[in-house]
């Protein structure tokens, strides 16, 4: 399992999360942590406390949005925020592309390029929660608070 840790992708998002706090571990899980629903059986947390980093497209831009697990992003809610009436899930190519790692696995940092997060009012509802650390067997634990200082996120409401 510790083999995981030394991928491309999971070092980058190890590399950026220990950069901000020396005791953020990334943990690598037996089980595959690719849905919300995966990740927090294998945790053994509430499903909200998961993390889902969901990747936006709108014109040329893009927006990652990190949304507590039993939650739905909204589309109109986005479309709002941003002021674009044309606002979709990004294709997987471009989430590889935009943030270098894969869908199941995409992590709230280290990406390839630079992209505007938005936090989940939802998640505030849990001191720690969970999020991917570059592969879909890999995460982190995080307080709230730090994963918006990590992320530069703005917190907003974004699920429906």
């Amino acid at each position: 399992m510790n083999s995981l840790l030394n991928k491309e992708p999971v070092k980058r998002a190890e590399k950026s999360i220990k950069e901000f706090d020396q005791n953020l571990e990334i943990v690598c899980l037996e089980q595959t942590a690719r849905t919300a629903q995966d990740a927090a059986t294998a945790l053994g947390c509430n499903v909200g406390a998961i993390v889902k980093s969901l990747l936006f497209r709108t014109g040329d831009n893009f927006v990652l949005c990190l949304v507590s697990g039993d939650k739905r992003c909204s589309l109109n809610k986005l479309k709002k925020i941003l002021d674009e009436k044309d606002v979709s899930m990004a294709k997987p190519d471009d989430v590889k592309k935009i943030t270098g790692y894969t869908i199941g696995g995409v992590s709230p940092v280290g990406h390839l390029h630079k992209v505007k997060i938005y936090v989940d009012t939802n998640l505030e509802r849990f001191t720690t929660v969970f999020a991917a650390a570059g592969h879909p067997n890999c995460i982190f634990k995080i307080e709230f608070n730090q994963l918006t200082k990590l992320t530069s996120g703005e917190i907003k409401e974004i699920t429906e």
